[in-house]
């Protein structure tokens, strides 16, 4: 670092001072911090070590003045404060776009929009350039967000595929659907043949996919939907108890309960234990998402695996590629079954 005239504090190192370290024009070290585009790889590993010897740190604010850009990026998450604090979900996946994006020196911003107004609030603050891009997160349908800022030619990456907003949305989403197959054909192995289910909001891609696979496998199996056995609920802990008191009314003999999230499975656990049904023994329970609830549940849960550490890997790639100039991509990945003592 440099030495101010006026005393012994210390000037943060400034791109001259790079620059000089490293032996070449402020021109190159410019060029490098904006991508290394047109710099031979001896410049450009000069000017990383340069950079890493005088401690210099890039001043985003000059910087977005010159290039237009906030060198920031938003996670939106559409649904109350208190859903984020409860489902653990949107922390793993908060975690993983914050680590993936840290690999790109790009901080990210969270955002909570679970009302009208703050969705309001929120869209004008984005589509006045204070992010650069928008990693979107639980978009319902009829939800306006989505097509506000894809209309306002904002970045934009759901997690889960967009319901009713056309297919010019980019998206990075796990197969719900096949993951719902794989355990209805796990508990259908079991020997259940009286399969519940408790599904997600039925305005969600992962509730109206999961529900989908549910029913696909037991009419393979030529099993007839008997509709006592299909409730819904909104992914919450709550919701799941409540679902399952409503199964047990409607279908006391079911012998199975597939979840479409693990939270909602540790509501159905507690119903069964007030109702004085075992587990896995009278009821088996398969829960959705390997979330850390599953391994907390007792018994815990066979469970359907999200990847979510690619999920927000390739969240966060796909992003930066469409703020890039690249066009709007959809990414699906697999799904794991987990088998644990809760079937």
């Amino acid at each position: 670092m440099t030495m101010s005239s006026t005393g012994g504090r210390r000037k943060p190192p400034t791109i001259h001072d790079v620059a000089r370290e490293a032996g070449v024009s402020r021109g190159t070290v410019s060029r490098v911090l904006n991508g290394g585009h047109y710099v031979s790889p001896s410049a450009q590993e000069a000017v990383n070590a340069a950079i890493r010897r005088t401690g210099y740190v890039v001043n985003r604010h000059a910087r977005s003045l010159i290039t237009g850009r906030s060198d920031s990026v938003g996670f939106l998450l559409t649904e109350p404060q208190e859903r984020f604090f409860e489902d653990p979900n949107f922390n793993v996946l908060l975690r993983g776009c914050t680590q993936a994006l840290a690999k790109h020196d790009v901080p990210l911003l969270l955002m909570l929009a679970g009302t009208e107004d703050e969705r309001r609030r929120i869209t004008r603050y984005i589509t006045a350039g204070h992010v650069d891009g928008v990693l979107l997160v639980s978009s319902h349908s009829g939800d306006p967000i989505a097509t506000e800022l894809r209309e306002a030619g904002v970045p934009l990456v759901a997690c889960g595929k967009p319901i009713g907003i056309g297919s010019k949305v980019s998206y990075v989403a796990a197969d719900d659907r096949d993951g719902a197959r794989d355990m209805v054909r796990h508990l259908l192995a079991q020997g259940r043949r009286r399969i519940a289910v408790v599904t997600g909001p039925l305005d969600t891609p992962g509730g109206v996919e999961r529900l989908a696979g549910y029913k696909e496998v037991l009419a393979e199996a030529g099993i007839e939907i008997d509709e006592r056995l299909v409730v819904s609920g909104d992914y919450s802990r709550a919701s799941g108890e409540a679902g399952a008191e409503r199964l047990l009314a409607q279908a006391p003999d079911l012998d199975a309960v597939f979840v479409a999230s693990d939270l909602m499975a540790q509501g159905v656990l507690a119903a069964l234990r007030q109702a004085g049904r075992r587990v896995p023994e009278d009821v088996a329970v398969g829960g959705f998402d390997d979330s850390p609830a599953a391994t907390a549940s007792t018994p815990a849960l066979t469970t359907i695996r999200q990847p979510w550490d690619r999920i927000s890997s390739e969240m966060v790639r796909v992003l930066l590629a469409q703020i890039g100039g690249e066009d709007p991509a959809a990414v699906i990945l697999p799904t794991e079954l987990v088998r644990r003592e809760s079937t």
